[in-house]
């Protein structure tokens, strides 16, 4: 019980459908704010008295559980070594990963509970080859990309009472007539860990600065910066170049390169990305059944998904899309959908433009 909306509701439904219940919030940071400010922020004290007002609220158990070491281990120094590495990490699939469906269910199953149910939005059918994870029926609200990290045995261990409800103001008119008084609290929208929203400012305290070059396409030196840890693919905010470009457009970051600490810089047109790969990968349940497959994929939790041709190797998976992705980074998290279902995932490691040097 994270405190929100969602997850009070899913835990009264699971106490109507006659489960036993117990209400567990996660104490992620042992140095967390004291209040929420509007949207930003999670798993602050606040938070975690509103879950224990929805656990009274509705006559269950409540605790704690501190996995305060684990986070910082699994989530925000992994979070800081990516950056470090010249990735863009995505912390909610490595918390629901290493945290929510590894650390708290594996705690859960010892203590002879039978499964973690969460507010997120995604449902669970059973197929011909076992369970599935498909996406939510309010598409606005599907978080079925941020689950992609879940296997079967996850899967097998997990309830989403939400999935099905067409949408979120279902739920909030459903929290109010309860009496539960997060009815119309905020959702959260920012890393739980940076509640202020400045990544970059976060990054430099925690890695310090280290002056390098902004360098366009050809090599061409047309800014600095003090360390590139604070940039990210597809960014075009606060790059401060001292040469314009030739054609007086905007530049954007194309590419990181941790070793050199160079950022390069381009045109938007050479955002686009014909093909994508990665070699730490998961299957949601059942995997694929041929080496080459059609599906869709999605690359970031609200982005469209793309059709596209999947090729499962033994280095990986690699991904071609009938139409370029737009600003993927290595380290992203790229979800591979057949219809409404998550087949799997992989980390971007690698990808090749779609607009060759000079053009």
């Amino acid at each position: 019980m994270s405190g929100g909306v969602d997850s009070a509701v899913a835990a009264a439904r699971a106490v109507e459908a006659g489960h036993d219940v117990v209400g567990v919030h996660l104490a992620l940071s042992r140095a967390g704010g004291t209040l929420r400010t509007g949207s930003r922020g999670c798993c602050t004290i606040e938070d975690a008295m509103d879950a224990r007002r929805a656990a009274d609220r509705l006559g269950i158990p409540f605790y704690v559980w501190d996995f305060s070491e684990r986070f910082r281990d699994d989530v925000i120094d992994d979070f800081i070594a990516e950056y470090q590495a010249g990735r863009t990490p995505n912390p909610c699939m490595r918390c629901n990963e290493k945290i929510k469906f590894a650390a708290l269910l594996e705690r859960a199953i010892e203590l002879g509970f039978d499964a973690v149910c969460t507010g997120h939005y995604a449902t669970l059918i059973e197929g011909e080859a076992g369970l599935e994870l498909h996406r939510a029926s309010d598409n606005a609200k599907d978080q079925s990309y941020v689950l992609g990290v879940l296997n079967a045995e996850q899967l097998a261990h997990t309830y989403f009472p939400l999935g099905t409800t067409p949408s979120k103001a279902i739920v909030r008119a459903e929290a109010a007539e309860r009496g539960l008084t997060v009815a119309q609290k905020p959702d959260s929208h920012d890393i739980c860990f940076i509640p202020d929203g400045d990544t970059r400012g976060w990054l430099a305290e925690k890695v310090g600065t280290a002056t390098g070059e902004i360098v366009d396409r050809s090599g061409a030196v047309v800014g600095s910066h003090e360390g590139a840890h604070g940039f990210t693919v597809g960014q075009r905010r606060g790059l401060k170049l001292g040469v314009p470009a030739a054609d007086g457009k905007p530049r954007f970051v194309l590419e990181v390169r941790p070793v050199s600490n160079t950022v390069v810089v381009g045109p938007k047109e050479a955002l686009a990305i014909g093909e994508i790969s990665g070699a730490r990968h998961s299957w949601a349940g059942a995997g694929p059944t041929a080496a080459e497959f059609a599906c869709h994929v999605q690359i970031r939790a609200h982005a469209e998904p793309v059709p596209a041709t999947a090729f499962v190797t033994v280095d990986g998976v690699r991904v071609v899309p009938e139409q370029p992705l737009d600003g993927v980074a290595p380290g992203q998290t790229a979800v591979l959908y057949i219809g409404t279902r998550v087949l799997g995932q992989f980390t971007i490691d690698a990808t090749v433009s779609a607009v060759p040097v000079g053009v």
